[in-house]
């Protein structure tokens, strides 16, 4: 699943965005024999467009997709330079964010040379030349050559290798090959939907604690911290997996999002987007720490300007961290929902009443009826009291936190200092 929020813009946009023009580009191969000159000119020539638009303040989707795009166009007339002896039996597809259609200045490129069958000796010679050229016209790229068997091998060991393959799409060459490498490494073969949910959770629970299981380092991690893109991912991979589906506003159809979530989700992405482009051009390198010596740049980079009340890197950090919240709790919701709906849809129901407000299902609390928090508001607190009095519950149902989210409103002064309120918050730390 992409994790993509809404769909890329049309590929005529992406000649004016890049500056780059398929048909001239290769009327300029047909001049000339300096091959690899002309390839570093287009790409310093797109990069720094890219810069420049950026800068400007453009649309930050139109920057991630239209870098794949360009990088597309690269790649296929890298290719095409060679004589490719089984043109049905091989081709370049592109894997991971990439796949995804996303690129920033020094994202990973990654590619998968697929081959019909293991031993493919006729184009071993031009494989070597094809990377070795891409090496020369200073374009890094992270490649692997397998083949639609060796995909099956490789996923059924490694679960990042079946996350990156569901993610792909043909550069160049016959899709059937690709199509065919999926079906090897879908649900009815390898990593059934609930083996993929488990593994993935547990590895983003071991992500999350090595960044101490917070969203408020004070040097996050935008991509691999809690309520970082690799949260916005990871719902996009439990989803492709399930529903089989490239667009993340199928899960509002399929009731495992809201609509207001959705929106939530698409915001904190453009603006993870948005700080992780300007760290790149920063650092001049793939960088996704927010190191205390980029802060202050990127603040005004993306115009957080010092005024009275504070400073622009505060603005900065104040801004990611609402973010990181919002999203590590959508993430949260999302994963605990498909939990409920999808692995345990099975179980038998068991519910063990707490008080008139409140009861357990299976191990998990959740509100005897919507409205609990309106006509008790305390229930906002007594929640809590309940699960720290109740060690046997496991968490909060995903509606019920839901609920919570959208009843905070209700906490102000006077919420406070009522007394009802302050008994439970003292019972709380009790």
């Amino acid at each position: 699943m992409s994790s993509t929020m809404q769909s890329s813009p049309k590929s005529t946009e992406f000649h004016t965005i890049s500056g780059f023009d398929p048909v001239s580009f290769q009327d300029n191969l047909a001049k000339t024999t300096a091959k690899e000159k002309c390839f570093k000119e287009a790409i310093a020539k797109a990069s720094k467009i890219f810069d420049d638009h950026f800068k400007s303040g453009i649309d930050i989707r139109q920057l991630v997709y239209g870098r794949a795009w360009f990088i597309d166009q690269i790649l296929y007339f890298a290719w095409t330079q060679f004589d490719w002896k089984k043109k049905d039996e091989i081709n370049l597809v592109a894997v991971g964010g990439y796949g995804r259609n996303e690129l920033h200045p020094y994202s990973d490129i990654d590619v998968l040379i697929l081959l019909k069958r293991k031993n493919h000796p006729e184009d071993k010679p031009n494989i070597e030349k094809f990377l070795a050229f891409l090496w020369d016209i200073n374009l890094t790229v992270g490649h692997s050559v397998r083949s639609i068997k060796d995909c099956q091998t490789e996923a059924i060991k490694d679960i990042s290798v079946t996350t990156s393959l569901m993610e792909s799409r043909t550069i160049v060459g016959n899709d059937n090959l690709r199509l065919k490498m999926l079906a090897y490494t879908s649900p009815k073969k390898i990593w059934k939907n609930r083996e993929f949910f488990k593994a993935k959770t547990q590895e983003q629970n071991q992500r999350h604690k090595k960044y101490n299981n917070t969203e408020y380092n004070l040097e996050p991690n935008i991509k691999g911290s809690p309520g970082g893109l690799r949260d916005i991912q990871m719902i996009g991979w439990i989803a492709k997996r399930h529903f089989q589906t490239n667009d993340t506003h199928d899960l509002v159809e399929h009731a495992f999002l809201t609509e207001t979530e959705f929106e939530i989700l698409k915001k904190c992405q453009d603006f993870l987007w948005t700080l992780r482009y300007g760290l790149h051009m920063l650092a001049g390198r793939a960088e996704d720490r927010l190191l205390f010596d980029f802060q202050p740049g990127l603040a005004e980079l993306l115009a957080f300007h010092d005024d009275k009340k504070s400073l622009g890197v505060e603005k900065l950090m104040q801004n990611y961290y609402r973010s990181a919240l919002a999203l590590a709790e959508l993430n949260e919701v999302f994963i605990q929902h498909f939990d409920e709906a999808i692995l345990r849809d099975k179980e038998s129901v068991k519910i063990t009443p707490l008080n008139e407000r409140f009861h357990i299902r299976n191990h998990f609390i959740e509100v005897t009826k919507p409205d609990i928090f309106n006509i008790h508001p305390s229930a906002l607190l007594e929640i809590f009291v309940l699960l720290a009095q109740h060690p046997e519950i496991k968490g909060v149902r995903a509606d019920t936190i839901r609920l919570i989210r959208d009843h905070r409103h209700l906490i102000n002064n006077s919420y406070r200092n009522a007394p009802h309120n302050i008994a439970f918050f003292l019972e709380l730390l009790r």
